[in-house]
């Protein structure tokens, strides 16, 4: 086993889910969301670039001598798969590595809201999973993709950077595509995609203008498209998709996506009382008066959609977490920092 399968191996066995690694530093790794160390010996330049060079193929290698950033997968055989970014900082050369559950959880065993099922159930539109990095976007995704895989047949493509959790085909067909490996960007990926004869397509993460068109474009064109946006709301989201463009695109975008968007689901994850996370989640599904909202840039009126369509499996952030506080699983404390309306939530 070479070192770093070593450290990771050791990051299981403690609980972690995150290897921090950093030069002239000691391994550090998270464990229920709080960084601690895995051990005390720090790692020096040489030992760090032999490390991560072993495990990184050749190709991929040079691209991050040239560019200073590169994302793939790293699998130990048998025991888990990892996210692994290779970065460059001040001391040199740095990475990251996240565990991938290697088997995908169900809907149901993540005690996910199941309206979660309805969105995978459209035929078409734009759906979208938001929330910060580490908050369990790409396993919930993952469930969706998995639901649909199980109860339709259809042909799904996905376009991530790198390929996380890789599903094996029941009713549908599943292609895995990779930035970096199988195509150079994720625009790049999209419109090839689009030409895949795809149901569904899942966007590893929709990083910029162009990757958003084409998604908004795909889900116009009859296509179930699955994405993901670093925001942890409804309002905030597609707030953020409209300031992607320039002033005088937005008219346009805001039109498209009102008469696309299907749901926005936005995840947080919680620190429980009694140890480990639970996620919290706002949701927002389609609506009568949400295109309506959208068109007219009136997005302070998406709370209210969301408070007044409960019945329909809506929920709003701070509810959820109101809903977790009562049944004393998260401290006053929790409740507040992940709050949106932080007056509700002061002792």
């Amino acid at each position: 086993m070479n070192e770093l399968d070593t450290l990771l191996t050791d990051m299981l066995a403690k609980g972690g889910s995150d290897l921090h690694l950093a030069v002239d530093s000691p391994p550090k790794t998270r464990i229920d969301g709080v960084i601690d160390l895995l051990n005390q010996q720090p790692i020096g330049a040489r030992e760090m670039e032999a490390m991560l060079k072993e495990v990184t193929p050749a190709h991929r290698w040079d691209t991050f001598m040239q560019t200073g950033d590169v994302d793939l997968a790293h699998e130990i055989p048998g025991q888990a798969r990892f996210r692994m970014n290779l970065f460059k900082n001040s001391w040199g050369i740095a990475s990251v590595l996240r565990q991938i559950p290697s088997r995908i959880a169900s809907i149901d065993e993540l005690d996910l809201p199941v309206a979660l099922k309805d969105l995978a159930s459209y035929k078409d539109g734009l759906v979208l999973v938001t929330g910060p990095t580490g908050n369990g976007k790409s396993t919930t995704l993952a469930a969706i993709i998995n639901h649909i895989n199980e109860t339709s047949q259809k042909q799904i493509i996905t376009l991530e950077d790198p390929v996380e959790f890789a599903h094996d085909d029941k009713n549908s067909t599943i292609i895995h595509r990779e930035v970096g490996e199988h195509t150079r960007s994720f625009s790049a990926g999209l419109k090839g995609a689009m030409r895949a004869d795809p149901d569904v397509i899942l966007i590893g993460e929709m990083r910029d203008m162009e990757t958003i068109r084409l998604a908004l474009n795909c889900a116009a064109m009859g296509m179930l498209v699955f994405a993901t946006l670093h925001t942890n709301n409804a309002t905030k989201t597609v707030d953020r998709i409209i300031d992607a463009f320039p002033a005088d695109e937005q008219n346009q975008i805001r039109i498209m996506l009102a008469e696309s968007l299907r749901g926005i689901v936005s995840q947080l994850l919680c620190q429980k009382k009694d140890g480990g996370r639970i996620a919290v989640h706002e949701i927002l599904l389609t609506h009568g008066a949400l295109p309506n909202c959208i068109r007219t840039h009136s997005l302070s009126n998406i709370r209210n959609i969301i408070d007044q369509n409960r019945e329909q499996g809506m929920v709003s952030m701070d509810a959820s977490l109101s809903k977790l506080l009562e049944a004393d699983l998260i401290t006053q404390a929790e409740a507040y920092m992940k709050a949106i309306d932080k007056t509700r939530f002061i002792a």
